[in-house]
């Protein structure tokens, strides 16, 4: 059985503490009044040259009728809010990218789970105790995504736009889509997803335990019953998940291929994971009988996936940029130009650097090669989910700072502590699993 050693705890509670400071500090510093934010955005963009711009507006303005100058006012004021919710968004949306990027690691591998039991594949059942090591942070981290979600509903922050009656007053779009975007309904999902993921999560979890003293395989057969209908469940509530908790920030925008792309997205940061854990625990001695072709095959599936989410990335990209619909090709100029780099930069992250560093099938079993591609697809994953929310949270006043960071660290710690605590849990291999003789002697 692993040890969950006690530099590991110590590690991840200081990477919490570390977080929660820096959150902290970020919801501190947000801005309180109009003024402060102009102040704020002044002293740290240096926007002398578009204030001057802004005061010739205002006197030419004071040349115009009374009823344009009226009308001036309104927008300047509107203008003035909207900077003032942007930047009071700016640590809500670092702790919600945090919070959904460390969830779904968690939910990417259990469905990676669930199709190795559906498949009744035989090289995996090996990794079996990481994965659900991995799944145990799925209930804390779903319950987070939750209680933000209640809490933008209360109003305490401007996450999603549609839950303001005042905004939904004057636009009809969000008044036609109110039947579906409204706080209790959105709440209910959000509860039934996560109920069926933890449950599926949770008796997947018991069989396989049980499985391991049992005479026969009764247990072994429940659990592919229940893989096989989860995923069934999963491949909707994912998607739905999708619309609900990342498109909706922009409700403007529509995409019918937004939950393969977050699937996409989702499963190639998990399997990344899944390989990362288990390289870590056999530098530590354990999982001794997990060999090099596990880690070839963790890996090909990180590069397959890859390749998967960038097909999907460039095929969503392309059809809205050709088709030019104005109501759907914003979402990506606002990324262009506003977000050039990180936009840009995920690309190169996600699919330029994993398809050279793992399109050699040798370099697949070279394990720091494979460490050092699975932390540039994790950053670059993180960027994705980073580029999902920000432009329709923050608008063009991102940064990657304190927030930003400690969001990060935050959930790192919290993940790296429920993961390995999870997997001190139970013996490492699932010995009474009947395709576990098949596993061990897996060659490629």
């Amino acid at each position: 059985m692993y040890t969950f050693t006690k530099n590991i705890k110590i590690f991840s509670l200081s990477l919490i503490i570390l977080g929660a400071l820096g959150l902290g500090y970020g919801f501190y510093t947000a801005p309180n009044s109009v003024e402060e934010a102009k102040a704020m955005v002044s002293n740290s963009h240096g926007l002398e040259e578009k204030n001057d711009s802004h005061d010739n507006n205002k006197d030419h303005a004071i040349s115009e009728d009374l009823h344009e100058l009226n009308s001036h006012s309104l927008e300047e004021v509107s203008h003035d809010e909207h900077l003032l919710n942007q930047l009071q968004n700016r640590p809500w949306a670092a702790l919600y990218v945090a919070a959904l990027f460390f969830m779904m690691l968690a939910l990417g591998t259990l469905a990676f789970y669930a199709i190795q039991r559906a498949a009744q594949a035989g090289w995996s059942p090996i990794l079996f105790r990481v994965m659900e090591g991995i799944t145990a942070y799925l209930l804390p981290g779903t319950l987070i995504i939750l209680i933000i979600l209640i809490l933008s509903s209360m109003h305490l922050n401007h996450l999603f736009v549609w839950m303001d009656p005042e905004v939904v007053e004057h636009d009809k779009l969000l008044q036609g889509k109110s039947g579906y975007l409204n706080s209790p309904f959105l709440l209910g999902r959000a509860i039934f997803y996560i109920l069926g993921w933890n449950l599926y999560r949770y008796f997947s979890r018991k069989f396989s335990l049980a499985q391991d003293k049992s005479n026969d395989i009764s247990n072994h057969k429940k659990n592919f019953k229940i893989s096989a209908g989860f995923l069934a469940f999963f491949i909707v509530t994912e998607s739905m998940m999708s619309w609900d908790w990342i498109m909706s920030v922009d409700p403007h925008w529509f995409s019918t291929l937004f939950g393969w792309y977050v699937f996409a997205s989702m499963m190639v940061s998990a399997i990344t994971t899944i390989a990362l854990v288990t390289i870590y625990l056999k530098s530590k001695g354990y999982l001794e009988k997990a060999n090099h072709n596990h880690i070839h095959d963790l890996a090909k599936f990180m590069f397959g996936f890859s390749v998967f989410w960038a097909y999907l990335w460039f095929s969503q990209f392309m059809l809205i940029w050709y088709a030019n619909f104005p109501e759907e090709v914003t979402y990506f100029i606002t990324r262009i130009e506003d977000y050039n780099l990180p936009f840009f930069g995920m690309i190169a992250l996600n699919f330029i650097f994993p398809l050279l560093l793992l399109m050699n099938s040798d370099y697949k079993r070279v394990n720091w090669f494979i460490v050092t591609t699975g932390i540039i697809i994790l950053i670059g994953h993180y960027i994705d989910v980073f580029n999902m929310i920000m432009p329709a949270t923050v608008g063009d006043q991102w940064f990657i700072g304190i927030p930003e960071i400690s969001g990060i660290l935050f959930f790192a710690g919290l993940f790296i502590y429920i993961v390995f605590n999870g997997i001190s849990k139970a013996s490492l291999e699932p010995s009474g699993d009947p395709l576990f003789k098949e596993s061990e002697k897996f060659v490629y």
